[in-house]
């Protein structure tokens, strides 16, 4: 499986990206090993994920999600509140 997820970051700003094994990503970025965005930015915590069938699909749902404003991502969070997509 491939995720594509959502991070926040120390300072509030939101942090995207996409793996195959989420935890050890998460683990990666909270121990300065992840992105290069999060490593001044910790602690992060994840706030959102989406799970995909291939590579290409959870990195171009990443694309999309970095194409949206700060309110588009933070809508993106409340949907998810909610249950709705």
């Amino acid at each position: 499986m491939n995720y594509t997820y959502m991070l926040q970051c120390g300072d509030g700003t939101y942090y995207t990206g996409w793996t195959n094994d989420l935890d050890r990503r998460l683990k990666a970025h909270n121990e300065g090993k992840g992105g290069k965005y999060t490593r001044s930015r910790r602690p992060v915590r994840l706030v959102y994920y989406e799970e995909h069938e291939t590579k290409q699909e959870a990195m171009r749902r990443e694309w999309e999600i970095k194409q949206l404003t700060r309110a588009g991502k933070e809508e993106l969070l409340q949907k998810k509140m909610t249950g709705s997509r």
